[in-house]
């Protein structure tokens, strides 16, 4: 695998975590499509802003092998970011419309 793959892999967890939560919290679904760019944007903010402590594509490819400890760290973090993503939207769509 590479770092580019490895992000992409991220970024399809991410999708995948935001439309299956607004699959279980219908009030938290913006339609798939909506969903789906939340679940990307998400993903995407929470990985690169916490992705200095180790857990980038890069660092999970260092030494020419893939440090599995860290890519199980990331994907769980681009579940957190598709799902964030959505709460989030949530919140300012409510926020926007009182």
């Amino acid at each position: 695998m590479t770092g580019t793959l490895i992000s992409l892999v991220s970024i399809l967890i991410g999708i995948i975590a935001a439309n299956s939560f607004s699959v279980f919290y219908k009030k938290y679904s913006f339609g798939f499509i909506g969903n789906t760019l939340l679940g990307v944007f998400g993903s995407i903010f929470l990985i690169k802003s916490f992705g200095r402590l180790g857990f980038d594509p890069w660092s999970i490819m260092q030494n020419e092998s893939i440090n599995i400890t860290l890519f199980v760290v990331n994907c769980f973090v681009s579940i957190l970011g598709g799902v964030l993503g959505l709460v989030v939207a949530k919140l300012i769509y409510k926020k926007l419309n009182k």
